[in-house]
């Protein structure tokens, strides 16, 4: 029984960890074909008919729980890229193992979900990419993902860039190998926008982004738990708006706390400003203070 999935209700719990899996899938998209590819890993001579080119730049995109490769903002994410011309966008759905209500599970699958990426990771480099040119970005449970890669690569990935990474049973419970650190990349790249309930707090990364206080952002109303959910989105749409260039962040350099007290960023001199999204310099180091009312709409499912 310990080599059958667990089934309950509609939540499942991998038990066997075996890729590639038929629950975990990743498609391509190029700016020649913006239209989704579904990529099988087991043939990596075939990448280059899918329209992958080496010359490009890489982005893996994990979603978060209860999402999809295919719901807002990982699509904001994905287009954002294709904008630039220069990346292969993977995008990696894993929405069959990390359903509403089925939290516990989607932490338990997170595990076979890293270990297949890396499987994809590794298929990129076969093809004749190069780590320097990749990157993982993931939101939320999907920041984490992106750190456990590295438990099943030989060489870990350069970089990764973490939204808003989930914070719900994972800073109580998770140890180093199944959560979202500095040691999983050479360059990690954090950006908090709801610290402290649906997020992660404090200093993740080699540098991270604490925007409007870290807790809550402008522009989100309703219940609780929809503003929460809002402003946990919003590090999607905030990076998504940098790499499309529509918007420049300034990082203030700031104390290691996050979120913020109201008004006290404890801001210090010691080191410079530097800009929030995909142009944040490599050597950047500690925590970036960053004051933004973005007016666009952050949809999110």
């Amino acid at each position: 029984m310990s080599m059958i999935d667990f089934r309950y209700w509609r939540c499942v719990m991998k038990r066997e960890w075996k890729c590639p899996d038929s629950e975990i899938n990743f498609y391509l998209f190029t700016p020649e074909h913006p239209h989704k590819q579904w990529v099988d890993v087991r043939y990596p001579k075939h990448l280059r008919d899918y329209g992958w080119k080496a010359s490009r730049k890489n982005v893996l995109i994990v979603h978060g729980f209860n999402g999809t490769h295919s719901k807002s903002p990982m699509t904001l994410l994905r287009d954002a890229y294709l904008s630039r011309k220069d990346h292969n966008v993977f995008m990696v759905d894993w929405s069959p193992l990390t359903r509403f209500p089925c939290y516990l599970s989607a932490l338990s699958n997170m595990k076979l979900t890293a270990q297949c990426t890396a499987q994809l990771y590794a298929f990129i480099m076969q093809a004749g990419g190069l780590a320097k040119m990749t990157t993982c970005v993931g939101h939320s449970l999907g920041a984490h993902v992106c750190g456990m890669i590295s438990n099943h690569l030989s060489e870990k990935q350069y970089k990764i860039v973490g939204l808003d990474p989930a914070r719900p049973l994972v800073t109580n419970y998770g140890s180093s190998l199944f959560r979202l650190g500095r040691d999983d990349a050479y360059v990690v790249h954090v950006i908090h926008t709801n610290a402290g309930f649906l997020g992660e707090t404090g200093l993740v990364g080699h540098a991270d982004f604490c925007v409007n206080g870290g807790r809550l952002q402008p522009g989100c109303k309703g219940h609780m738990m929809r503003i929460a959910r809002c402003s946990h989105f919003k590090s999607s749409c905030y990076f998504a708006a940098t790499v499309r260039r529509r918007a420049k962040l300034v990082g203030v350099p700031c104390d290691t706390s996050c979120p913020k007290v109201s008004g006290k960023w404890g801001i210090r001199l010691d080191r410079r400003s530097v800009m929030l999204g995909e142009d944040t310099p490599a050597s950047a180091r500690g925590m970036y203070c960053i004051k933004f009312n973005y007016e666009e709409d952050c949809p999110f499912d």
